[in-house]
């Protein structure tokens, strides 16, 4: 009992230890961030920075306006949940619901394969397989585009969404279900009236680690989108906030550099700010059930 005892201090011990460097890091990575990125916010000016619309970070006379950058990571992320999120959601119904053990077995390990393709490999594929598709059925002179980068984009957040709202599904008691058969309910029915609803809080989750790829992803969509500094345009070639700090931060120095960093604070408070959003809906949706 003794022994049991000291174990179950050390235990937690050790769960306070790296809780507490969870915490510190997240409060050490935000303090950087806005330490690093407000000078430059400060120089250029708040509503320069924000909605210029002109990116010349090298030009004699630099201008810093990230409208573009803004308008076309929002686009791109909203395009790929549009895409992923149902199709996302559907397979991992498919698969925790609908397909025989033997076949999701089969694809399970396929859709996992998805999840440890590295970026680069991502955008090599789009580069050579979308790329010239894009330019030929829709006829534009260039097919690295925000479309091609929402399709590429589209397709890397699916892991994320099948794995976690499969496991989500496969966690819903049984009972529930049955119960709602027994009562004259469809399986289709059940499914969305049912098990979905029930696992709401983990597709939920899975859904906020696909934002969070498709918003952090740089390689992939660098390769396929065309980086340049445009207003978007669905078949236009645009350059994303991941994009413009990674192909510049090599050889940047002075305001460009510090101006990089404000692109990295402004890519940090859109991802808390959807997270935020997308907590507080579920917390919302769980009272109104409650």
């Amino acid at each position: 009992m003794k022994a049991r005892n000291i174990t179950e201090k050390i235990m937690h011990g050790i769960f306070i230890v790296c809780g507490m460097i969870s915490i510190v890091a997240v409060v050490g990575i935000s303090a950087y961030m806005i330490i690093s990125g407000l000078p430059a916010i400060k120089e250029i000016g708040l509503k320069e920075f924000l909605l210029g619309q002109v990116w010349k970070s090298t030009a004699s006379e630099p201008l810093f306006g990230i409208l573009p950058f803004i308008m076309s990571s929002f686009l791109a992320t909203f395009g790929a949940i549009l895409i992923g999120v149902p199709v996302g959601l559907l397979m991992s119904v498919f698969l925790s619901k609908i397909a025989s053990p033997k076949l999701a077995s089969a694809v399970r390990p396929a859709v996992e394969l998805l999840a440890g393709i590295p970026s680069v490999v991502y955008g090599l594929v789009g580069m050579i397989v979308l790329v010239p598709f894009v330019m030929d059925v829709f006829g534009v002179k260039s097919g690295s585009t925000l479309f091609t980068a929402i399709i590429v984009l589209a397709v890397m957040i699916l892991p994320s969404i099948v794995s976690v709202s499969e496991n989500a599904l496969n966690a819903v008691p049984k009972k529930y279900e049955e119960a709602s058969l027994a009562l004259g309910a469809t399986k289709v029915e059940t499914i969305f009236k049912v098990s979905i609803p029930s696992a709401k809080s983990g597709i939920t989750a899975g859904i906020v680690l696909g934002i969070g790829r498709a918003i952090g992803e740089a390689m992939a969509v660098m390769m396929v989108a065309g980086n340049v500094a445009n207003m978007p345009k669905l078949f236009g070639s645009v350059r994303l906030l991941t994009t413009a700090i990674s192909s510049e931060m090599s050889y940047a120095s002075g305001l460009q550099k510090q101006a990089l960093f404000s692109i990295g604070l402004v890519l940090f408070v859109f991802i808390m700010i959807i997270n935020v959003i997308l907590n507080t809906l579920l917390k919302g949706g769980n009272r109104n059930e409650n």
